[in-house]
């Protein structure tokens, strides 16, 4: 079994709309997703599932309410979004049936099969889920949580994540660093080398840049997420705006591009589109740098794959990814 960010595989299909079918359900323990349409005083959250209305009592509502980790607002705030759960029974209310759901469950053998093996280096494929002033939190399974920082995002410097990825943005991501209670991810390691970046621009293009800092000797423009180049002073440029640039200029050897701004245009509403570099599903060592330039720039991922004796089951779906950016 595969586990996913909540609302990329297992969206409720009409089958379980029927008795006959929940029931089967209970019995395989498939593990289904359904939207929450209430949660109610006590933070029981009622789930859509057709026919019937679901209820998935606090206490199953997610992995750590039992254990006093997780606040409620973890489950106040899954109103109107999808989540996974397993079916555990049935009661009757009001001569009605309502299923009872357990969505602590799923994430409890996502926990135990998928996450507690993954090593660094794994990448996989998450699900923005919040953007703070200090980086990206992501659902890497089953609706379970982790962060990417905001230096870890891409080389090109940012102010804030929402300059990079959007709420609901599906991307790839590689295991940083794992820690006892915690798991790291990055993003920049997956978004090409400077070789391979400044390998899609030539000197005496002019192209399209967005600002990301303005100095008093010239300004910052980013040509991609891991590529950006320094620019002459021009007036009335501001953080965020989108510029054409010409490109006076590019040197490996000290990582330099020359540019020259042609003309500032409104600000950046959108984050530019990511383009992924790596089709692997690990990696234990990347190079931004070239070789023979003056500045090194490298990740070593702690534990290598062969080490850790782990052999693939990494899901990184990039048909899912390309259909289901927002």
């Amino acid at each position: 079994m595969k586990y996913y960010p909540e609302g990329v595989c297992r969206s409720l299909n009409k089958k379980f709309y029927t008795l006959p079918s929940l029931k089967a359900a209970l019995e395989s323990g498939e593990i289904i997703e359904g939207r929450v349409v209430l949660c109610d005083s006590s933070h029981n959250l009622y789930v859509d599932l057709g026919a019937y209305r679901g209820i998935i009592p606090r206490t199953e509502g997610a992995l750590g309410i039992i254990e006093g980790t997780v606040r409620d607002i973890a489950l106040i705030s899954k109103v109107n979004r999808s989540v996974c759960f397993r079916i555990k029974g049935f009661h009757a209310e009001n001569g009605k049936t309502v299923p009872i759901l357990s969505r602590r469950s799923v994430q409890l053998s996502c926990m135990r099969d998928y996450i507690d093996k993954l090593c660094e280096g794994d990448i996989i494929t998450a699900r923005v889920t919040r953007l703070e002033s200090f980086g990206a939190f992501i659902d890497i399974g089953c609706g379970i949580n982790s962060l990417i920082p905001i230096d870890m995002l891409s080389v090109s410097r940012i102010s804030h994540p929402r300059e990079r990825l959007s709420d609901g943005q599906l991307i790839k991501t590689v295991l940083k660093k794992r820690e006892p209670e915690k798991l790291t991810f990055s993003l920049k390691e997956l978004l090409g080398t400077w070789e391979e970046n400044a390998a899609l621009f030539k000197a005496g293009e002019t192209v399209t840049g967005i600002v990301r800092s303005v100095e008093s000797y010239g300004v910052f423009v980013e040509l991609t997420p891991n590529l950006a180049g320094l620019a002459e002073p021009f007036d009335g440029v501001k953080t965020g705006m989108k510029v054409s640039v010409f490109i006076k200029s590019i040197s490996p050897q000290r990582l330099k591009i020359k540019l020259a701004i042609i003309e500032a245009f409104r600000e950046n509403t959108e984050p530019p589109q990511l383009q992924y570099f790596r089709e692997d599903k690990h990696i234990n060592e990347w190079r931004y740098s070239p070789a023979f330039s003056d500045k090194q720039l490298t990740t070593e991922f702690g534990i290598r794959k062969a080490e850790f004796g782990i052999e693939g089951g990494i899901p990184a779906p990039d048909s899912i990814i390309a259909n289901n950016n927002s």
